[in-house]
């Protein structure tokens, strides 16, 4: 094994713009796109050139603080109007993903007080930096905390991508796994290709591949059969939205992998930052979820294998409820069979 550090930068700010690692075009392609404008990220975050909740979130403070950038000379009433009309071309981006709400209300919190143009820009990027580097650092306590409940020798199945491609670095899931690397144990990755969108085959396979992580990919359809053969010794997975009861929403598939685990009596964790749970939302069931464009699921890459003219469905979350998760993995800690009581302690607000 030769090495478990992500070699991945998902966004960076360079020369007075972001830039995102534009994961349509992976794995064919490592190539960045640059957003000038709160316009241009909203649109990023919409066509899943940046997704994962937590990468969502940071990319989305960077696209208000690239507005107040370009407005910032503007008279105060216009740059006050620009500056609002991104917070809701953000907002409206993506509609499951709690972060991105987390970090557009941390943005607005950060510029009260502050009145005059140039300095709410300079304080919206600086708040944008400190979302980014906080985010690298909670992946890598969640990642420590996590390291303890896998085994040497572990064979994990992962689902989706929670990597540094859905983070500012490291990872949520995926950085458990490095984690536990790192400390000297011998980890090897199960990774379901993950319908719709494919993103355990061109991202998560990918992505521990560039990092020299044994990696194997599979159907989703296939994890039931590994588990029953004994070949499935942990599930890792992420999260976009944890309700309040500890219910979690995660990418299409997520919830049926949770029932398979409880059946095989494999543990099933979730590694998600304290900003992906949302205490206003009492229970899974209220939790938002996304529907996307059938032809995801009707063809890839331009190519059509489903009849014309046929009704498709493509919801692209699901929610697993608390009672089936193992434990909750967040930077604070670990939350063994997660509950309201348990999570209100942890993730009360300060």
């Amino acid at each position: 094994m030769t090495g478990s550090a992500s070699t991945v930068e998902t966004l960076r700010w360079r020369d007075g713009r972001l830039e995102l690692v534009d994961q349509r075009a992976l794995p064919s392609e490592l190539r960045y796109i640059a957003c000038d404008s709160a316009t241009a990220v909203a649109q990023a975050i919409r066509d899943m050139v940046v997704r994962g909740a937590p990468a969502i979130g940071c990319t989305a403070a960077y696209g208000v603080a690239l507005e107040a950038l370009r407005l910032q000379n503007q008279a105060p009433e216009k740059f006050e109007s620009g500056l609002n009309a991104a917070f809701a071309a953000l907002a409206a981006s993506r509609p499951t993903a709690i972060n991105l709400f987390w970090a557009l209300n941390r943005m607005r919190d950060a510029c009260r007080g502050v009145s005059a143009p140039r300095e709410v820009a300079a304080t919206l990027l600086a708040e944008a930096r400190a979302i980014h580097a906080a985010d690298i650092e909670a992946n890598r306590r969640m990642g420590r905390h996590g390291a303890e409940l896998i085994r040497d020798g572990a064979r994990v199945l992962t689902h989706c991508n929670a990597g540094a491609l859905a983070t500012a670095g490291h990872g949520t899931a995926l950085g458990m796994i490095r984690s536990a690397i790192e400390a000297g144990k011998r980890v090897s990755v199960l990774a379901n290709e993950t319908r719709p969108f494919l993103q355990g085959a061109r991202l998560t396979a990918w992505e521990l591949a560039q990092d020299g992580i044994p990696v194997t990919l599979i159907a989703d359809s296939a994890a039931g059969f590994l588990m029953s053969r004994g070949e499935i010794d942990a599930v890792i997975v992420g999260a976009d939205r944890i309700a309040a009861n500890g219910d979690a929403a995660n990418k299409i598939g997520t919830y049926p992998l949770a029932v398979l685990a409880q059946r095989h009596r494999i543990p099933f964790y979730v590694v998600a930052p304290l900003s992906t749970i949302d205490l206003k939302i009492a229970r899974g069931a209220d939790i938002p979820i996304e529907e996307r464009a059938a032809d995801e699921i009707t063809g890839f890459g331009g190519v059509r294998w489903a009849p014309q003219g046929i009704a498709a469905r493509n919801p692209v979350f699901d929610v697993t409820p608390a009672e089936l998760l193992t434990a909750l993995i967040t930077e604070a800690g670990v939350i063994a069979a997660p509950d309201g009581a348990k999570i209100a302690k942890l993730a009360k607000p300060a």
